[in-house]
């Protein structure tokens, strides 16, 4: 009778912390959708007002252990992963996903928000987290910026051809972009501001937005819209990233939109070290 009893409790706490890690780790999920979620829409940041950023992308390579003090670059050698730049948090309290990005908008807002990092890895363990954000090195062997904006020309059509969901908003199939030569030359020079100057917004440091700059190099149209992007080493990548993101994605399907010029520019002296703009518009 005994022996039956103790084999019933320790079948218990089998289930019981069961459940905790699986709690645990419906929780490290829950916390990137919601960093991802904070990270879509326009936020402050201290004196500063961030873009809308795509999608981090969960890499297994960054999911480190717990109160590991180790040095990071040996630790993302280890695991494989090609880092650029890697930037750890650890969070003490937080019970939750919910009450560990109330932390992370508070304390550490800066690092959350920076364009350069494209992946993440989330550790919890009990009230402890660990949360690595990071770029890694650029693989991808890129052509001048005019083949990889006709390479985005080219995926952006694909993209428009399907109905799809962009954040809680349903939008129909679209028809396709053509290149406008003029709005190429303009994306590539934003793109190649940002890399030399190191900033990431889609207004330039003298004050001039999108149409004020398509404007100037002439372009006639009556409707300009942007998307921007840092950190992602492909077309591809790229505009993966702005289908994931509402506001990038009802901007790049948006109808009333029927030419675009896209290009990139890198710099390694710069944070994200790779820059692409594509500009959207109507004549």
């Amino acid at each position: 009778m005994g022996r039956r009893l103790f084999i019933r409790a320790l079948v218990a706490l089998t289930l019981v912390l069961g459940f905790t890690s699986g709690a645990q780790a419906a929780d490290e999920v829950q916390l990137v959708v919601l960093i991802n979620n904070y990270r879509s829409e326009v936020q402050r940041c201290g004196d500063q007002a961030s873009a809308e950023l795509p999608p981090l992308t969960t890499d297994p390579r960054l999911v480190q252990p717990v109160g590991r003090s180790e040095d990071l670059q040996q630790a993302m050698s280890a695991a494989g992963y090609p880092m650029v730049n890697v930037q750890a948090i650890s969070l003490s309290g937080p019970r939750d996903a919910a009450t560990a990005l109330k932390v992370l908008q508070e304390s550490f807002c800066k690092i959350v928000l920076d364009p350069q990092f494209v992946d993440i890895g989330v550790k919890q363990q009990d009230r402890e987290w660990r949360i690595l954000l990071a770029r890694p090195l650029m693989a991808a062997r890129l052509g001048d910026w005019q083949a990889e904006g006709q390479k985005m020309l080219e995926q952006l059509n694909v993209a428009r051809r399907t109905a799809r969901q962009c954040g809680n908003q349903s939008v129909a199939a679209a028809a396709p972009l053509t290149w406008n030569a003029t709005l190429g030359s303009t994306a590539e020079a934003h793109s190649r501001a940002m890399a030399n100057g190191n900033f990431f917004d889609h207004q330039n440091p003298d004050g001039r937005t999108p149409g004020d700059r398509a404007e100037l190099a002439g372009y006639s149209g009556q409707r300009v819209g942007e998307n921007i992007a840092a950190g992602l080493d492909t077309a591809s990548k790229v505009v993966d990233g702005w289908l994931a993101s509402p506001g990038h994605c009802a901007n790049l399907m948006n109808p009333h939109f029927s030419e675009l010029g896209a290009g990139y520019a890198n710099d390694p002296k710069s944070d994200a070290g790779i820059y692409w703009t594509a500009l959207f518009g109507a004549p």
